[in-house]
């Protein structure tokens, strides 16, 4: 029997279903937050552009600060678990990145300063950084105790949030709404979502959570078993979250992560321009395949977990990267727009469910869950971050076209790493 309620201290009678649920809907929440928060900054890149009367290159460097505070909330998520707990260290990482949102707004529409903008945009990426391990340690948390694969539909909810970001960025450019108010609005609703969604978190002593008067920790609202169980001191809590770092199992899981979230991330940065650039389409038509790329994407995830169900992640994840490995081999070499197409949605379709499934596989031991999907999560984030500068520097050596060849070979010790993300099972509980 696979780890339910019961192992998280919640009750899995239909009474406490509600309470599951809400919890549920509250991680929802973050997950879609998160991507409508880092897709406004990215639909109004070029009017901060144009108001700052930036150079490409100064652009670039600007953003940097966005991958710098990324990197460095990752490496502080363990930290500000083990010192605050899930519940208060969410609020803080979604209002960290909610002020640098206002500061990049400041900094572009009323101060006129790039350094200004620059640390705001770190500001966003710690507090957006920290919040990505966070959300994903109650994601595969909440999955455990409903008993269903639901991470995938999490990460999709992250896509649909980058999609009404966009969308929202666009007609915010198109009425010419100052980036001040735009960024302000949307932070504002971003931090709001927080501390409204965060109320419905179950209090869990593992992770360092302070029980309200009259809750009891490990319990979420409505689903209460009787037994308060007190917080480990938060030291010993950071040497168990750094611990996981030592597990083979871990490691092999993160390599399932870093092949697919390489080919994930890469994609987002690079792809409409291997198109252009590397098979002869206009600009409109590499913005149109890269639009196709996060569609497949999105269904994958959508879809994802009911096939996840019913076949097991060890054969899905091996198909992902079949799909993943043919679709890039068609995407370099397609000699025609047809088999261009059919590559960007394999592609899609096989870096689609990498990350999600390495999010339950790594929580599958509740004995050290949150350290281990936090160790997972790391591996990840690091890939999107650091992929795109790596392919950038290959392509310019080899062209654009031949350095995705890395992707191949990643997808390939994905698939190959596949059997470290079996379902672990647990004789049922007396």
């Amino acid at each position: 029997m696979t780890h339910t309620a019961r192992d998280l201290g919640i009750s899995s009678t239909p009474a406490a279903r509600p309470g599951l649920h809400a919890w549920r809907n509250a991680v929802f929440a973050l997950f879609f937050i998160a991507g409508l928060a880092l897709a406004t900054w990215m639909s109004r890149i070029p009017a901060v552009r144009d108001g700052l009367e930036l150079s490409t290159a100064q652009v670039g460097i600007v953003i940097f600060g966005l991958s710098a505070g990324s990197v460095i909330g990752l490496v502080a998520a363990v930290g500000l678990l083990a010192r605050l707990g899930a519940r208060r260290a969410v609020v803080l990482g979604v209002a960290i990145s909610s002020v640098g949102l206002i500061t990049a707004g400041v900094g572009t529409s009323l101060l006129g300063s790039t350094e200004l903008v620059f640390a705001g945009l770190v500001l966003v990426g710690f507090g957006m950084g920290s919040v990505d391990v966070m959300m994903n340690v109650e994601g595969a948390a909440v999955e455990r105790a409903i008993g269903k694969t639901l991470m995938p539909l999490m990460h999709a909810c992250f896509s649909l949030g980058t999609v009404v970001g966009a969308l929202a960025g666009a007609g915010a450019s198109f009425v010419s709404l100052p980036v001040f108010w735009h960024l302000a609005g949307v932070a504002l609703l971003v931090l709001a979502t927080a501390v409204a969604g965060v109320r419905y978190i179950p209090v869990r002593a593992e992770l360092g959570d302070e029980p309200a008067t009259g809750a009891e920790p490990g319990v979420a609202p409505g689903t209460a078993e009787a037994g308060p169980r007190p917080a480990p001191p938060w030291r010993e809590r950071l040497r168990v979250g750094l611990s996981a770092w030592g597990d083979t199992r871990i490691l092999l899981i993160g390599t399932i992560v870093l092949g697919m979230t390489f080919a994930e991330g890469s994609a987002n940065d690079w792809l409409a321009l291997a198109a252009v650039d590397g098979h002869g389409l206009s600009n409109t038509e590499g913005a149109i395949i890269f639009g196709v790329f996060v569609t497949a994407m999105t269904v994958g995830r959508v879809f994802g977990g009911p096939i996840l169900d019913r076949f097991g992640r060890v054969p899905v994840l091996r198909a992902c990267a079949a799909l993943g490995i043919l679709g890039l081999v068609l995407f370099i070499l397609a000699p025609n727009e047809g088999l261009l197409y059919t590559g960007t949605v394999l592609w899609g379709l096989g870096a689609s469910l990498g990350f999600p499934v390495g999010m339950s596989a790594a929580a599958d031991d509740t004995q050290n869950a949150a350290a281990r999907v936090s160790a997972v999560a790391m591996i990840g984030y690091f890939a999107f971050l650091v992929g795109p500068p790596v392919l950038g520097l290959l392509g310019e050596a080899w062209g654009i076209l031949n350095a995705l060849f890395l992707i191949l070979a990643l997808m390939v010790l994905a698939g190959l790493a596949a059997p470290a993300a079996r379902e672990r099972t647990n004789a049922p509980a007396a």
